[in-house]
């Protein structure tokens, strides 16, 4: 199945690797860095022009890493992958 971030950006649930809030978690230096090494990597994907609120990490099956940028919150994106596995749990 796959989650839709935004705008037209969906990724499968399985290559997610987390989802964090950006606000909370760019206060610590290891992720600031993370997010700058990405971004010169050009492994950022902005899905958003509005006010970012969280950025999703993906690893796929060729193992490249990319760092998505959403202007959805992470309760909101949360609740999306939870309705994903629990419609799997149905079939």
């Amino acid at each position: 199945m796959y989650l839709h971030l935004g705008n037209d950006f969906i990724v499968n649930e399985n290559d997610i690797i987390g989802i964090f809030d950006l606000e909370k978690s760019s206060v610590s230096k290891y992720t600031r860095d993370f997010l700058s090494n990405a971004t010169k990597q050009r492994r950022v994907i902005n899905c958003t022009q509005e006010l970012p609120k969280s950025f999703i990490v993906t690893l796929d099956e060729e193992l490249t890493e990319r760092v998505y940028i959403s202007q959805l919150n992470c309760a909101t994106l949360m609740k999306r992958a939870e309705k994903l596995n629990t419609g799997n749990a149905r079939r």
